[in-house]
């Protein structure tokens, strides 16, 4: 953890005299890498410079204009708002849309949302914690809610099991009892998109994010994503009615006083919709093949996980919190980088490490990512407990 990395070469990483392949990227759609979105950077820079320091309510570049625009025709919403990060969102927008009402919380949430309740509870507001997957418990607590507004807060495509939330039974549950239901969904948006015949995925088509995906309207959904993740870009974003956003740009203070995102990222970002609307769904499906490749080479091997949706988020369980540093150790010898989740980061029956599968990276890079995942089954099986009888 919190390798120095010396250089890159594709999806290798050199740390000191060490080279590793990673499996730690979010870089989802390897635009990091794509020639053509680098290219684009010069232009950029030679007509607006390398950051445009006033804030978005003192000036805002065009480019920021053009991106919402894009990005609302992409997402198929009313209106969309653009700032540099997703925990600047959570941090400011949830204490804003909550004001002193009830936040209704999923109790495995992303940390950063968590971090919003409490900002806005600083401010007034009451929290309240659920489980995503149990709607009819949400409903409940909303049914005995006599305080506004409220705001129920999920992830989307979930940071550590790659599955999603049931969408559809909780916009039910929002909208019937008077709650705006508010979805992060970082790690969904540009990999999974709304379903159609001709998609060449069960990702979808486009990448438009959770709420086409699963066939939802915005009707009463804020939004919540970001392009670090599949874009590669340090820019974030909210989908909400034109009315919400108007207020938020005065209600939160990373549009009022955070200087913006750099020039590069927001010409990473244009030139990423333009590759996305010519080669996105085909390099969707190549990240879906090489993901189920994993996935099926780890249930040949008897390595459990908790994705059930093909997602590239691969969470590997390890059972005893004591066996990660010897898995990792091992891993990180073998050639392979991955992202740890040791206690107390996460509780002790979550203790494992997630593999992060990229278009980027290659065939010959999953085969050596199998051999050595057969290594750690060995590895597991042999600390296993005797079983009796």
């Amino acid at each position: 953890m919190e390798a120095i990395v010396d250089e890159v070469d594709g999806r290798q990483m050199r740390v000191g005299d060490h080279w590793l392949t990673d499996f730690a990227s979010c870089n989802y759609l390897g635009f990091d890498l794509e020639p053509e979105i680098i290219a684009a950077v010069p232009e950029y820079l030679a007509r607006w410079g390398t950051h445009p320091s006033w804030s978005r309510m003192i000036a805002t570049p065009r480019l920021f204009v053009e991106i919402e625009q894009e990005l609302t025709d992409l997402l198929g919403a009313e209106d969309s708002l653009a700032l540099p990060t997703i925990t600047h969102i959570h941090l400011s927008v949830i204490p804003a849309l909550a004001g002193q009402g009830t936040i209704f919380i999923d109790r495995n949430a992303h940390r950063s949302i968590h971090d919003g309740c409490v900002m806005a509870r600083a401010w007034g507001a009451t929290v309240q914690r659920f489980d995503d997957n149990n709607p009819a418990e949400l409903e409940e607590m909303l049914r005995a809610c006599r305080s506004h507004p409220r705001l129920v807060c999920v992830d989307g495509l979930n940071s550590m099991t790659g599955n999603i939330p049931p969408v559809a039974e909780l916009a039910r549950v929002t909208r019937a009892n008077d709650a705006l239901l508010y979805i992060d969904d970082a790690h969904g948006f540009g990999v999974i998109g709304e379903r159609r015949p001709d998609e060449l995925s069960p990702y979808g088509s486009q990448g438009n994010s959770l709420i086409r995906h699963v066939g939802e309207s915005y009707d009463g959904i804020i939004l919540v994503a970001g392009f670090s993740k599949a874009y590669s870009s340090l820019l974030a974003f909210l989908a909400c009615p034109t009315e919400v956003k108007n207020h938020l740009k005065a209600a939160t203070s990373p549009h009022t006083f955070s200087g913006p995102s750099p020039v590069a990222s927001l010409a990473t970002v244009q030139a990423g919709f333009a590759l996305n609307a010519r080669r996105g769904d085909a390099i969707r499906a190549d990240l879906h093949r090489k993901t189920a490749r994993i996935l099926d080479g780890m249930g040949r091997l008897g390595l459990a996980s908790p994705n059930r949706s093909g997602s590239p988020i691969i969470e590997i369980p390890v059972g005893a919190p004591d066996r990660i540093d010897a898995i990792g150790d091992h891993l990180f010898d073998r050639g392979i980088y991955t992202t740890l989740a040791p206690y107390p980061m996460v509780p002790r029956e979550k203790v494992g490490f997630r593999i992060q599968v990229t278009a980027a990276n290659t065939d010959e890079e999953i085969s050596h990512l199998l051999e050595v995942l057969a290594e750690v089954a060995d590895m597991l099986s042999d600390a296993a407990p005797a079983q009796d009888g």
